[in-house]
């Protein structure tokens, strides 16, 4: 745990705040409004949202919608899906808002973009960590399965993309792969790749054994310990073939990798 402290930026002007701070107000969710000139209608995965906040929803995940005061409605710039979310539900009688002055709707429309615009999103890697912490049960069996395979998960891309052996930032591929293949199946891919000296571990490389080890094309064509050899001694050039593959064949690049390697198995020796 730390404190706040601020950033030294030399070539940063801080600007100068001519706008008030906004004013908390509880209101009932039933009573804010959207414009719909400028803010966007409800996509497929917006509904999956709001669906996901009303059965789950909890007050320490809660984050009050903005809004702005027009013609004594309360327009919604930030948090519509926390709104229609909280409607939806039923059981919130009322909840907290944040009320900024924006008198014209240019000033909304920009303040909307600018909540929209300047926000970093959370990384499947942060949000893996986040729950590992919060004890997911997901979350620590995927944890548990690349330690004992030797893989580490990183919550940013290292600097100049300098990734050790077993390093990866392929978490929704991994979460996948322990998915379909269980904490054993898992471990096995992954033990390849680490074995095989690679690094990163890379999303396209952990598939491409998952298709080797477990394809029915592949069944006994080619054992676990030749395809971390093959790794470990032509990744690169194994790469760039699996690459004019993909182009040629029209096939995903993890795809054409597994067919490489495949090919190139009779090329190195193992043990």
């Amino acid at each position: 745990m730390r404190a706040i402290e601020a950033l030294e930026f030399p070539d940063v002007s801080p600007a100068d705040v001519r706008t008030a701070p906004p004013a908390v107000r509880m209101v009932r969710p039933g009573e804010l409004w959207v414009d719909e000139a400028y803010q966007r209608g409800l996509s497929e995965r917006s509904v999956r949202l709001i669906r996901k906040i009303v059965s789950e929803w909890d007050w320490t995940a809660f984050k009050p919608p903005v809004v702005v005061e027009v013609d004594g409605r309360l327009q919604v710039i930030d948090g519509q899906h926390t709104a229609i979310g909280a409607v939806t539900h039923g059981g919130i009688e009322e909840f907290p808002v944040l009320v900024v002055h924006a008198e014209k709707q240019e000033l909304r429309a920009s303040a909307f973009v600018r909540h929209n615009r300047d926000r970093i999103s959370v990384t499947p890697t942060q949000l893996h960590t986040a729950m590992v912490a919060a004890g997911d049960e997901d979350a620590l069996t995927i944890k548990q399965v690349c330690e004992r395979a030797g893989i580490v998960i990183l919550k940013n891309p290292p600097p100049f993309a300098r990734f050790k052996v077993g390093e990866t930032l392929a978490i929704s591929t991994i979460a996948s792969l322990v998915s379909r293949r269980h904490a054993a199946g898992a471990r096995k891919v992954l033990e390849v790749c680490v074995k095989g000296g690679a690094a990163p571990v890379s999303a396209g490389l952990i598939k491409a054994v998952e298709h080797l080890l477990n394809a029915k094309e592949y069944a006994g064509e080619i054992e676990a310990e030749r395809i971390s050899a093959l790794i470990s001694v032509r990744l690169p050039d194994l790469e760039k073939e699996a690459k004019r593959f993909a182009a040629e064949r029209k096939v995903p690049m993890w795809r054409a990798l597994a067919s490489v390697i495949y090919m190139n198995r009779r090329k190195v020796r193992h043990g």
